[in-house]
């Protein structure tokens, strides 16, 4: 059974920074692109970053660019995004995601999500 678990999350003021983990089991972890996506309430969700499989190329929004980042550990089956200078903007839940995409469809597991709050 594939398994996706996030944590890291928590309450942050503007400017500060969070390490998010996600955890995977049930599938081979190395051999897929990762993605974490992000749901703002009352809003649908929003793709963030992705990760290759096979040569660790990552990918950004626009809205994150230069203040995150999103290294995975293969040995461990752990993917983390690193999110520096954060922004009231980037309140939502996180949730990492096995493949590539921006709607829920579009991929073949996600995890149960960890809440991030900035604060002004």
């Amino acid at each position: 059974e594939v398994q996706l678990v996030e944590s890291g999350g928590g309450l942050v003021q503007s400017g500060g920074s969070l390490r998010l983990s996600c955890a995977a089991s049930g599938f081979i972890f190395g051999n897929y692109g990762m993605t974490w996506i992000r749901q703002a309430p009352m809003e649908g969700p929003e793709w963030v970053s992705s990760i290759n499989a096979w040569d660790n190329m990552t990918f950004y929004a626009d809205s994150v660019k230069g203040r995150f980042a999103v290294p995975r550990d293969d040995a461990k089956s752990m993917l983390y995004l690193q999110m520096n200078n954060l922004k009231p903007e980037d309140t939502a839940v996180y949730y990492c995601a096995k493949g590539y995409g921006t709607k829920w469809s579009d991929f073949g597991a996600w995890g149960q999500g960890t809440q991030v709050t900035v604060s002004s």
